[in-house]
C-alpha cells in the first residue's frame, strides 16, 4: 500500500488536536491531524510538496504533496490578528519545496506575548481522499522526526475491500466560461446530494466538489481536462461521479463565450479623438448624463462582543441573507436567477463558514471574521492570472459587503439617477446592478471589470450598453455632463463635440426606426418582398420562452426542448408533470402550433435513472431517439403527455437524431400504441448526414423535416462542438453543410413536405438569405429575435436570394461564404 510520510515541520511538543484552544481545529472542522507547540523559530516542509497558498499575513501555509494530499499548517492561534508582524514567509504560492526546506521564520516570543496560543495545527484538509494511518505519540519532537503517515483512501478501499469503493471519470469541460461561480454552485449542490466524498482534479490540484470556493480555486477554463472522483459505497460513488459529470457536460446552460470583447492596450483607429477605449461587455450605443457611483468599504470593528454572541449574530445574518437570496432567485429568471443561486451557494460554503467561526472563537467580531474569511479568497482569484476567474472575485466581494451590511445594520446605498443616465463606477457588484432603476439607465461605463463578469452578463441580458476596463481616465469625468457611449465600437467619450453627438443621435434614430418598424409588424404573417411565405417561429424551452416568443410575433414554436424536464433529477417526470409543462407552452402561444421534440438525452446528456454507461464518444453513442426506443416506457409516457395537451392537434411530434426509416416507423408504432396514431403530425429532425442524403426516402413517411444545423454541422465536419480545440472552426455556413441543407429541401419537396431550420443558423442574419434561397420555408429562431428575423425576410427578393444561395454553394469555405453574405447584406 502506497503511503505518504510526513515529518515534523517544527521542533516542540506534539499534542492531539483535541488540546488546541480553538473549536474549529479541536472539532476538526478543517480536517484531521496533529498539533505542535513550537520551541524553535522556523517552519520547514514536512515532505516534498508544492505551495498552494501563503496567507498574506504569513501565519499559515497550504501545501500539496505529489500524491495530492493537501496540508494546512497554521502557526499559532489567533495569529491572523498580528497582521503579519513576527512572520517572514520564505516561499511563495506556486513554489516547489523539498522536505526540510525552510518555509516561514517566526518570532516565537511575539506570538507567545500577543496571540492566543503558539500551538500549531498540522491538518490534512482533503480527508475525503487521504486517511491518517499513523501518528506520532504525544511528547517532544525534533524537526524531521516522523509525524503522520497518510494513505490514499482508494488504496485503503482496495486493500480493505469492505470499506467502500472509488469511482472516477475524466472529462473535457465544455462550459464557455469554465467553472466560475454559477457552475461551481451547481456542482457543489450536486456533490452534496450524494453519500460519497466527491473531488475535482485539474492536473495536480484537487478541490472538494462540495465547496464552490474550492472549485473556483481550481481555475478551470473551457477545454481543460478534469477528473471527477468519489469514494464511498460502490453504487453511491459511481452515481455521484456520473451525476457530476453529466451536470458539467450537459446540465449547465450558458451563453456561448463571446469572441468579440478583446482587451485593447492602445486605442483602435476608429476611436474618436478624446475618447477612452474600453472592452465591450454588452454592445449598444447611448447618449446620456454621466453619474458616478462611489463605493467605500463598510467599516467594521475587529474585536467581538463574546464568542456566543458573535456566532449567533453571524448565523442569524447569514440565514437571513441566504433566505433573501433564495426568495429573489425563485422570483427571477435567466441570468439574474443563476447569479443569485450562485451567491446563495457561496454563502453556504462550508469552508467559508468554518473559517469565519474559527476567527470568531479567537475573539473577532462576526463582520471582521467574515471579511477575513472571504476577502483572501477573492484576492487569490484576482491574483491568480486568470482574467475570467478574477472577474468572479466580484461575487465574493459582493457577498462580503451584503453580509457585513446586515451584521452592522448598514442601509443599502442608493443613487438618484436622472433619466438616460450613463452610470460610471470603479466597479459594480451584481447586487448593486440588480438594485438599479434600470428604466433610468442608458448605459454603463466601468473603470475595471471584465467582459464576462456577472454584471456584464446581466447588462447583456437586459440589452444595456456596457463598456468595461476603461481605466483610471474615467475618474476625470464630472457628474452631470453629457457623454456618448459606443459599447459596440469600444469607446466612451466624456466631452463629445456637437458633431459627434449629432452623429450618434442619427445612428440611434435609424436603429430605433428599424426596431420600431420590426415590432410594429411583428404580428403580421411573414412573406418575402415578392410574396413567398416564410414562417418564423421560435425555439422554446419553457412557458416563459413561449411568452417572449408570442410577444415578438412568433407564429408558433418550431422546437420545444423537453430534455430540461428530465435532467438533474433522480426519477423521470411522470405523464402529469410533462403534460402540465407542455400545456403551459401551448397556452402561452394561444393556439399556434407547437412542435415538441421527443426526449434528446443519452450518452451526451445522461440521466441517473437511465442505465446508460459512460461512452468513449457520446456524440456517436446512445442518444436522441435511440434512447427512447431502448426505453419504451419513457417514450410512451412522453407521447401520452403530448397527446393530452388541449386543444388536440396543437402539438406536433418531432423525432431527434434520425438516421433511417426504421426509427421513424417505430415511433409511429408507439403513437399507435398509446392511441394517437391518427391526426398527429410526426416529423423528423435532420441532424445527421444520413438523414440529409436520404431525405426523399424519409419524407415519404415524415410529415415535415426540420434541420438541426448545430449537430448536422459537427457530424458533417467531424468537429466536436464541445472540443475547444476545434469548436472555433465549426460554422454551419460551410458549403458542405449548405449542400446537405439543399439536399434535404429537395428530398422533402419530392413528397410535398416542408423543410425548416431550427438550429443556430436560423437566428443568424447572414445565414437567413441563404437558407431562404435554398428553399427553407420555416425558420425557428431565438424568441427575442423573431421580429428582427421577420423584418429581414420581408426585405428579401427570392430571385436574388436563390442566386446568392447558389453562389454560396460554390465557395471554398465558411469564411468565404460569410464574406459573400456580408456583401449581400450591404
Amino acid at each position: 500500500m502506497a503511503t505518504i510520510s510526513l515529518t515534523a515541520p517544527l521542533e516542540g511538543w506534539v499534542s492531539p488536536l483535541d488540546e488546541v484552544v480553538d473549536a474549529v481545529f479541536a472539532e476538526r472542522m478543517l480536517g484531521d491531524g496533529l498539533a505542535i507547540d513550537p520551541t524553535g523559530n522556523v517552519l520547514v516542509a514536512p515532505c516534498d510538496a508544492r505551495v498552494l497558498v501563503v496567507q498574506p499575513s504569513g501565519h499559515a501555509i497550504t501545501l500539496e504533496t505529489p500524491e495530492g494530499a493537501q496540508l494546512l499548517i497554521h502557526l499559532g492561534i489567533d495569529t491572523v490578528a498580528l497582521d503579519g508582524r513576527g512572520f517572514e514567509p520564505l516561499v511563495a504560492a506556486g513554489a516547489t519545496v523539498t522536505r526540510g526546506q525552510p518555509l516561514i521564520r517566526f518570532d516565537l516570543d511575539l506570538i507567545v506575548r500577543e496571540a492566543q496560543a503558539a500551538i500549531t495545527p498540522v491538518i490534512v484538509t482533503n480527508g475525503e481522499r487521504f486517511t491518517i494511518a499513523g501518528r506520532a505519540e504525544a511528547g517532544a519532537v525534533a524537526i524531521g522526526a516522523p509525524l503522520l503517515t497518510l494513505v490514499a483512501r482508494e488504496a485503503v478501499a482496495a486493500e480493505e475491500a469492505a470499506d467502500g469503493a472509488r469511482a472516477s471519470q475524466t472529462i473535457v469541460v465544455p462550459l464557455p466560461h469554465g467553472i466560475h461561480a454559477r457552475p461551481a454552485a451547481r456542482i457543489a449542490a450536486e456533490a452534496r446530494r450524494h453519500r460519497a466524498a466527491v473531488t475535482l482534479s485539474r492536473g495536480a490540484v484537487t478541490a472538494n466538489a462540495a465547496s464552490p470556493v474550492d472549485l473556483l480555486a481550481l481555475t478551470v477554463a473551457r477545454g481543460d481536462t478534469v477528473t471527477i472522483a468519489a469514494t464511498g459505497a460502490e453504487a453511491e460513488a459511481e452515481a455521484a461521479v456520473s451525476a457530476v459529470a453529466a451536470l458539467i457536460l450537459h446540465g449547465i446552460e450558458e451563453e456561448p463565450a463571446a469572441a468579440a470583447p478583446v482587451a485593447r492596450p492602445v486605442a483602435p483607429i476608429d476611436v474618436p479623438a478624446g475618447a477612452l477605449p474600453g472592452v465591450t461587455a454588452a454592445p449598444g450605443l447611448a447618449i446620456g448624463t454621466a453619474m458616478r457611483w462611489r463605493l467605500a468599504d463598510l467599516a467594521v470593528v475587529a474585536a467581538g462582543q463574546g464568542v456566543s454572541a458573535e456566532q449567533e449574530a453571524f448565523e442569524s445574518a447569514r440565514g437571513a441573507l441566504l433566505a433573501d437570496l433564495t426568495d429573489r432567485a425563485e422570483a427571477a429568471a435567466g441570468s439574474a436567477r443563476a447569479i443569485l443561486e450562485a451567491h446563495a451557494a457561496i454563502l453556504d460554503d462550508p469552508k467559508l463558514i468554518a473559517m469565519t467561526l474559527m476567527a470568531i472563537t479567537r475573539g473577532s467580531s462576526a463582520a471582521h471574521a467574515w471579511r477575513g474569511a472571504i476577502r483572501p479568497q477573492a484576492e487569490a482569484l484576482q491574483a491568480g492570472g486568470d482574467a475570467r476567474l478574477a472577474e468572479r472575485a466580484a461575487d465574493m466581494l459582493d457577498l462580503e459587503r451584503q453580509l457585513i451590511a446586515r451584521l452592522i445594520g448598514a442601509e443599502d446605498e442608493t443613487i438618484a439617477l436622472p433619466d438616460g443616465a450613463i452610470l460610471l463606477a470603479e466597479d459594480l457588484l451584481p447586487s448593486q446592478f440588480m438594485a438599479l432603476d434600470l428604466d433610468r439607465v442608458a448605459g454603463l461605463a466601468i473603470e475595471r471589470g471584465g467582459p464576462t463578469s456577472h454584471v456584464s452578463i446581466l447588462a447583456a441580458s437586459r440589452g444595456l450598453p456596457a463598456l468595461v476596463a476603461l481605466g483610471t481616465g474615467l475618474n476625470a469625468v464630472r457628474d452631470g455632463v453629457q457623454v456618448v457611449l459606443d459599447a459596440g465600437a469600444g469607446w466612451f467619450h466624456p466631452t463629445p463635440s456637437p458633431e459627434l453627438v449629432a452623429a450618434a443621435e442619427a445612428r440611434l434614430a435609424v436603429v430605433a426606426q428599424r426596431r420600431a418598424a420590426a415590432r410594429a409588424r411583428a404580428a403580421e404573417e411573414c412573406r418575402t418582398a415578392d410574396g413567398t411565405r416564410i414562417e418564423v417561429v421560435a425555439n422554446c424551452g419553457s412557458a416563459e420562452d413561449a411568452r417572449v416568443a408570442a410577444a415578438n410575433g412568433a407564429e408558433g414554436c418550431g422546437l420545444l426542448r423537453t430534455e430540461l424536464l428530465f435532467l438533474d433529477r433522480a426519477t423521470a417526470p411522470d405523464v402529469a408533470e410533462q403534460t402540465a409543462a407542455y400545456q403551459a407552452v401551448a397556452d402561452a402561444l394561444a393556439g399556434r402550433p407547437v412542435i415538441v421534440r421527443l426526449l434528446d438525452i443519452g450518452g451526451d446528456k445522461p440521466a441517473p435513472y437511465l442505465p446508460i454507461g459512460p461512452e468513449e464518444n457520446p456524440a456517436l453513442g446512445l442518444r436522441g431517439i435511440r434512447v427512447g426506443l431502448a426505453h419504451p416506457d419513457i417514450l410512451d409516457d412522453q407521447l401520452r403527455a403530448i397527446l393530452a395537451v388541449r386543444p388536440a392537434g396543437q402539438c406536433r411530434v418531432m423525432v431527434p437524431m434520425v438516421v433511417g426509416l426504421d426509427e421513424l416507423r417505430q415511433v409511429r408504432a408507439a403513437l399507435d400504441r398509446v392511441g394517437g396514431g391518427d391526426g398527429v403530425e410526426l416529423g423528423i429532425m435532420v441532424e445527421t448526414p444520413a438523414a440529409a442524403v436520404t431525405a426523399a426516402q424519409l419524407a415519404r413517411e415524415a410529415d415535415f423535416l426540420s434541420i438541426g444545423t448545430n449537430d448536422l454541422t459537427q457530424y458533417t465536419l467531424a468537429m466536436d462542438r464541445g472540443n475547444a480545440a476545434v469548436a472555433g472552426a465549426l460554422d454551419g455556413l460551410h458549403p458542405a453543410v449548405l449542400r446537405l441543407i439543399e439536399q434535404t429541401v429537395a428530398g422533402g419537396a419530392r413528397h410535398a413536405r416542408w423543410t425548416g431550420v431550427c438550429g443556430g443558423l436560423a437566428s443568424d442574419p447572414l445565414a437567413v438569405p441563404i437558407l431562404v434561397g435554398l428553399g427553407v420555408t420555416e425558420l425557428s429562431v431565438a424568441p427575442a429575435a423573431v421580429a428582427d428575423i421577420k423584418a429581414l425576410v420581408r426585405d428579401l427578393d427570392m430571385i436574388r436570394a436563390r442566386d446568392h444561395a447558389r453562389a454560396a454553394l460554390d465557395c471554398a469555405g465558411a469564411a468565404e461564404v460569410r464574406q459573400l453574405a456580408r456583401e449581400f447584406a450591404r
